[in-house]
Order: C-alpha cells, then sequence, then structure tokens
C-alpha cells in the first residue's frame, strides 16, 4: 500500500520536484532491502528455510519474535520476573565484583615480584 501511495504521489509530483524525487527514490530503494533474503536453489526449498533458521538465529531476529509478547501477562508474573531479573542482575554484579578483586590482587603480587634474568636463569624475588 505504501509503496503504491509513494508511485502516485512521485508520479503526480515529478515535474514539480526532481531533486527531492531522486531522493525519495533512492529511500525507497533502501528501505526495500532490508529484511532477510534467502536464495532457493535448484528448487530445493528444504536447504533454503534451513539456511533462513540459521541467519535468523544468527541475527537474533529468532529471539524478538519469541519474546513478544501475545497474550496479557498477570501482574503476578510480572513480579516473578521481575524478581528473577533482579536475581541474575544482582548476582553477575557480585561475580563481576569477585573477578575484579581477584585481578587486583593478582596485580598487586606482581607488581612486589622482581624479576631477574641471569645467564639463562630466571629468578624472582620480593621487592
Amino acid at each position: 500500500m505504501n509503496a503504491i501511495s509513494r508511485q502516485a504521489i512521485t508520479g503526480i509530483f515529478a515535474p514539480a520536484i526532481q531533486g527531492i524525487n531522486l531522493l525519495s527514490h533512492d529511500l525507497s530503494q533502501i528501505q526495500q532491502m532490508r529484511g532477510i533474503r534467502v536464495k532457493v536453489r535448484n528448487g530445493n526449498l528444504e536447504q533454503a528455510l534451513a539456511v533462513m533458521q540459521r541467519v535468523m538465529q544468527s541475527s537474533g531476529i529468532e529471539r524478538l519474535i519469541k519474546q513478544e509478547q501475545t497474550h496479557h501477562i498477570k501482574n503476578s508474573e510480572k513480579r516473578i520476573l521481575a524478581r528473577k531479573i533482579l536475581e541474575r542482575k544482582i548476582k553477575s554484579q557480585d561475580h563481576a565484583r569477585k573477578l575484579q578483586t581477584i585481578l587486583i590482587k593478582k596485580v598487586r603480587t606482581y607488581e612486589n615480584v622482581v624479576v631477574f634474568v641471569m645467564q639463562g636463569s630466571v629468578r624472582a624475588a620480593l621487592v
């Protein structure tokens, strides 16, 4: 419907605005090129569908489609989901904090160690 109306409008106003018509034509071509395209080779539709499924999974479109809400969610379910998300977030922050302290301790211990290389042997000494 949009494409038909766009063609009708550009056909009517084409002589009046040539420069803008060229820009809108380029924009419509860009808009038409969005999406996922898969070539069907030798009439093998099953293979094309498998390729399309892999492309959708890798681009994240499949996940967005599954997340799309199709029915009403009760308030109690919303609270449960919010609590689970919060617990996941807190757990992730705790793990990040623990990892950061471990890395800081490692860096501090390596700052106090001086490495000596003498005649092919390596010796370490605390400063």
